[in-house]
């Protein structure tokens, strides 16, 4: 998998850009309404940040920007449960 600097920028803003979607999640019911928004909502922005930063959609790509996002979300799920272990 190639990785320049550009596809490690939307990583990084990837994972920011879930952190307060993840402590919105961490604080609802799972399975909820709000729980689905917390979780999908930020598909699309994250969409937007690939297509402005450049960086085409590639299969090969996805294990990273799924870790990213995945990260994000539970990084601002520890910060809202104080679990930070």
């Amino acid at each position: 998998m190639e990785v320049s600097l550009k596809l490690i920028a939307v990583a990084v803003v990837v994972l920011l850009v879930n952190v307060p979607f993840g402590f919105w999640r961490a604080g609802t019911r799972k399975f909820s309404l709000r729980w689905f928004a917390a979780v999908h909502v930020p598909v699309p922005l994250v969409i937007l940040v690939r297509l402005l930063a450049g960086v085409e959609w590639r299969w090969t790509r996805l294990p990273l920007l799924a870790a990213a996002y995945f990260a994000g979300q539970l990084l601002g799920s520890k910060f809202r449960t104080g679990n930070r272990s």
